[in-house]
């Protein structure tokens, strides 16, 4: 939510040679529709079901970046996909700072209420048992985008030296 995910994805993808995936693009490509527009016509459960298999579609496949959305590893089953097939990332601000990247918040449909600086701090006090789980935590804040990426390439290389998991790219 507003921590620059798409962003950081696409700039580390670029860097590993590796193929960048952004979770709600693939549902709106699979859906046909826009993800506020799937939260508008059929609510946030059928949301998070559709959500669920495009992850374990995006997940049948090695050698990605994929940004999630927030929401989607409050699903136990997503989080334990995500742990054991990734190296899981969790970016964060602020919360001053996610709602002056969010703006009005229009094309969120989680941010929908009065008062929207509540709203986020609820959100992210519920979120944060699970987003804890990730291997690293940033906070993108006070980060240029480069600056993020190379603190997660860091990590990366630390992980990678000590599990051997992260392989290199594939050749096509």
């Amino acid at each position: 939510m507003a921590v620059g995910k798409s962003a950081v994805g696409q700039r580390l993808a670029r860097r590993l040679k590796r193929r960048f995936v952004d979770l709600d693009r693939a549902i709106e490509k699979s859906e046909r529709m826009k993800v506020q527009e799937i939260f508008e016509r059929k609510g946030e459960d059928y949301f998070r079901k559709a959500e669920k298999l495009v992850l374990r579609e995006v997940l049948s496949h090695n050698g990605q970046v994929i940004a999630t959305g927030g929401g989607a590893i409050m699903d136990e089953e997503n989080l334990r996909l995500l742990k054991e097939r990734s190296f899981l990332v969790w970016l964060t601000a602020p919360v001053n700072i996610l709602l002056q990247r969010s703006g009005t918040g229009k094309g969120r449909p989680l941010l929908r209420a009065v008062d929207r600086e509540q709203q986020v701090q609820e959100l992210l006090e519920r979120r944060q048992a699970n987003y804890a789980e990730a291997n690293i935590s940033i906070d993108t804040g006070f980060l240029s985008l480069d600056e993020v990426v190379d603190e997660i390439m860091r990590a990366i290389r630390q992980h990678s030296a000590v599990s051997g998991r992260l392989s290199a790219p594939r050749k096509s």
